[in-house]
């Protein structure tokens, strides 16, 4: 259990995410504070017409006087439901807007965050902490203060009120409503932890399933299903045990609750009596004293709803404020230089990369601190000429990929520069050095949605004209064209319903409608049959054309349109130069590579 933040920081947080998400709505909130404020007026006043109308009949009044008492009372209830209709609507809307705002701000800097944290948090949990963190918010960003504030000056008006009858009435239900609120207080210290712990319960099993649906294949093929669902059981038992805790100390508020109200009706209902037989109120006030107690129950039961929704509330504030505190280490300069257009050289300068990842709970330490100490990149230097094509060679392992990756800043080197155009990708803005990076890998991640919006990434600048001049380019209209629909044509998350060739040749396009200065191949046809590997090697020459291309490579084939080669070995570069040189000296790496067979000898 994580624990519980000093009350400064959370006053803190709470503010900050009051004035950052209602300030937009200000006008509503400000409409809403007059409905809410004007319900609590009208309830104040509603007892005095009935005292009046009790000591006017009881004196004998005018019949006139009572209809015009009765149609006030009425006129002022409806009044007070009017507001509180209008007042309930207004919070949904606040509440919700306020929260799909906080969602999608969550969900871009989650999107922002580095490899490390989303290896460490699956999909599942993240998407209870956006969502479910967020909707546990909805009544604290709606009405949570209008409602503890409103709640606390009824409370106030109303023992002002009976003050103004009898100062040993107002004192002796000042001491009852005092005291419900520090027990109240009292309880609520002991909520929070607990459901807290409660919500992170909730995201572990929402990302174990998330995990083992996404994996259903292959624990069928392994057998798997009987531990699944052993580990399923501990997770939904763990969740049973928190939320149990935290229904408890939930329940024993609310019973809490309960007893202090039907205290304070005693409390209130005998001194009403008192005054009355001893001839010190008329029957109007002591009427309107139980009334005021019955009154008094309301504001303090919402306060007590209120602080029983803080409970959640605060647990939920804290992770979502946590998660908000991650900054991550990739992120835009201050003052950003600006890429040129056109192809883009590639200069790696003396660059040293590790994985700076925590190593599961099953490796020893020892063994951990040596994982830890093993660079991916060590010392890696070339440069790569505008419009040329390097070829990179490896074997699994060897840091291909990782190389990639500092291309287009996924990961900042921890020593060296990786510089674009002469320019360093750290002083670049990421958007800038994202948007001429264009990457195809050898997993093609497709949206539901329809062919167009997977081809722009749900971008409506992007008109029909530049994609079918795209698909032309990349000899590929004629395939769209046979689809059902064309570019309308809906495809399923996943991508389930395309050839794994079909969907690679969706991602060339991607890349051709970005126009990018750089492009990396990721092994992009090695799962291809031949036929569409045949079409898909004509895009790739036009992808590459006016482009710089660094291509990561297992096969023959793929090395032959690279002008120049660089051969990665346990994240060193041991051989780099032009690919004809290097094939015609049979001292090179790269021309025994050639000799034993390129496909063999780099598994």
């Amino acid at each position: 259990m994580s624990p519980v933040p000093p009350a400064g920081l959370r006053l803190r947080r709470y503010g900050a995410l009051l004035g950052r998400y209602l300030r937009p709505q200000a006008r509503k909130v400000a409409l809403l504070a007059l409905l809410v404020l004007g319900g609590i007026g009208l309830q104040l006043v509603q007892p005095q017409i009935l005292r009046y109308f009790i000591e006017t009949a009881q004196s004998g009044g005018r019949q006139v006087a009572l209809l015009w008492a009765a149609a006030a009372f009425l006129g002022f209830a409806l009044a007070r439901h009017l507001a509180s209709l209008g007042s309930d609507f207004l919070a949904a809307d606040t509440g919700w807007t306020a929260t799909n705002a906080l969602r999608a701000d969550l969900a871009e800097h989650v999107l922002r965050l580095e490899m490390p944290f989303h290896k460490a948090h699956s999909p599942g949990e993240l998407i209870e902490r956006i969502d479910g963190d967020v909707t546990a918010l909805s009544n604290f960003f709606s009405v949570f203060s209008l409602r503890l504030l409103g709640s606390g000056l009824l409370v106030a008006g109303i023992l002002g009120l009976l003050y103004g009858e009898d100062w040993r009435v107002g004192t002796g239900l000042t001491a009852y409503a005092l005291l419900t609120l520090a027990a109240l207080g009292l309880v609520q210290r002991a909520a929070v932890p607990r459901w807290a712990a409660q919500r992170q319960a909730d995201a572990e099993l929402m990302g174990f399933i998330e995990e083992r649906i996404a994996g259903r294949e292959e624990i069928q093929a392994a057998g798997a299903q009987a531990y699944t669902l052993r580990r399923l059981y501990e997770l939904l038992r763990g969740v049973l045990l928190r939320t149990r805790a935290a229904l408890v100390v939930s329940h024993v508020t609310q019973a809490l609750g309960g007893s202090l109200s039907a205290l304070g009706y005693a409390v209130g209902l005998a001194l009403g009596v008192l005054l009355y037989t001893q001839g010190k109120a008329t029957l109007g006030t002591a009427y309107l004293v139980a009334y005021y107690i019955g009154m008094l129950a309301e504001p303090l039961q919402s306060i007590r709803e209120q602080v029983q929704d803080l409970q959640r509330a605060t647990a939920s504030v804290d992770r979502v404020a946590e998660l908000m505190d991650l900054r991550p280490q990739v992120a835009d300069p201050a003052a950003p230089e600006a890429l040129p257009a056109g192809p883009l050289p590639v200069e790696f300068e003396e660059v040293t990369f590790r994985y700076e990842e925590a190593a599961p709970p099953s490796v020893p330490p020892a063994a951990a601190e040596a994982r830890e100490e093993v660079p991916a990149l060590q010392g890696v230097s070339f440069s790569l000429k505008a419009g040329q094509v390097l070829g990179l060679l490896g074997r699994t392992g060897s840091g291909k990929t990782t190389l990639a990756r500092l291309v287009y800043r996924l990961y900042d080197p921890q020593q060296g520069a990786v510089r674009l155009a002469g320019v360093d990708v750290r002083r670049a803005a990421l958007a800038e050095v994202r948007g001429r990076v264009g990457v195809v890998t050898q997993e093609v991640q497709l949206f539901q949605a329809s062919l167009r919006e997977n081809l722009t990434f749900f971008d409506p600048a992007i008109c029909d004209e530049q994609i079918e001049g795209a698909l032309r380019a990349l000899r590929l209209w004629d395939w769209v064209c046979s689809l059902p629909r064309g570019l309308d044509t809906p495809l399923s998350a996943g991508g389930y319903g395309l050839s794994a060739g079909e969907a690679q040749l969706l991602s060339f396009a991607r890349v051709f409608l970005q126009d990018p200065g750089v492009v990396i191949l990721d092994e992009a046809s090695s799962r291809l049959d031949p036929v569409t590997e045949t079409l898909l090697e004509r895009a790739v020459d036009r992808l590459l054309e006016g482009r710089t291309g660094i291509v990561i490579a297992h096969r023959l084939r793929t090395v032959q349109r690279a002008s120049d080669l660089l051969i990665l070995e346990n994240g060193r570069a041991v051989e780099m130069g032009a690919r004809a040189t290097l094939a015609a000296d049979p001292r090179s790496r790269f021309s025994r590579l050639l000799h034993a067979g390129l496909e063999e000898a780099l598994q």
